[in-house]
């Protein structure tokens, strides 16, 4: 971050010379000077001297380079822009968005993070007979934005290790819809918060594949072990009741 706010080769960090004028010369002929000629403020450059004054680059140019460093680099950091992303991630349908393979799920579950992670909370966004019919081990069912909102941030979710992290995990049946949106309700809900760029749960990750994915690749990390699909023939009242819900 340091670097951000320091130019590596700019006159701030060097002592201004007092440079005496000279009278013109036959050598200081207009392509003579325009040899001499820097850009300032471009990256790796030196700023120019121009009749023994340092031109520095604009407050603005300064301002603009820092957030086009931060643009280039966000996607990488956590959303608090404190730490990279601490898990492996995969490309998914929400560019936006942080998505982690079965695989990797698999990892937390068997705690192969625990030397840098102090909590791992796993919302699963399906309804409650979904879940029911089979979860993944430890999560938690949270259908509901109301749902959401009370159980983590009415009373947030803080690592008493201020080393060690708080990450989310959200998914639902494919986590094509609900578990992305839940991501993103949270976030935003989150933000409203706090002063940017605080946040309680700076780190947030989507199942890709959702619960069926990770079934079918993982089923002894479900309980029961079993997958009850959202438009299950015998479950068609609820789902129209908990879909008037959602809205």
């Amino acid at each position: 971050c340091r670097q951000l706010f320091c130019s590596p080769s700019g006159p701030s960090s060097a002592p201004r010379l007092e440079l005496k004028r000279e009278q013109p010369s036959d050598r200081d002929t207009p392509v003579e000077a325009k040899r001499q000629r820097r850009v300032a403020g471009s990256p790796g450059q030196e700023a120019s001297v121009e009749s023994g004054v340092w031109l520095e680059p604009s407050r603005s140019a300064r301002l603009e380079e820092i957030e086009n460093l931060l643009a280039s680099n966000d996607q990488e950091l956590i959303g608090d822009f404190s730490k990279p992303h601490l898990l492996p991630t995969v490309e998914g349908k929400d560019p936006g968005l942080k998505y982690i393979s079965p695989d990797t799920l698999v990892a937390v579950l068997k705690g192969h993070f625990s030397s840098f992670i102090e909590s791992s909370i796993i919302v699963d966004c399906r309804y409650p007979y979904e879940y029911e019919g089979g979860h993944v081990k430890g999560a938690v069912n949270l259908p509901l934005q109301q749902d959401v909102k009370e159980f983590l941030l009415e009373q947030p979710i803080v690592p008493l290790d201020a080393s060690k992290r708080v990450i989310i995990i959200f998914h639902c049946e494919f986590s094509v819809e609900r578990g992305p949106k839940m991501c993103k309700f949270l976030r935003e809900r989150d933000r409203s918060c706090h002063e940017y760029p605080q946040l309680h749960y700076p780190e947030l990750y989507v199942l890709k594949g959702g619960y069926r994915e990770f079934f079918f690749q993982f089923p002894s990390h479900c309980e029961p072990r079993d997958y009850r699909p959202m438009e299950h023939a015998a479950f068609k009242e609820e789902l129209r009741k908990f879909r008037a819900q959602s809205r």
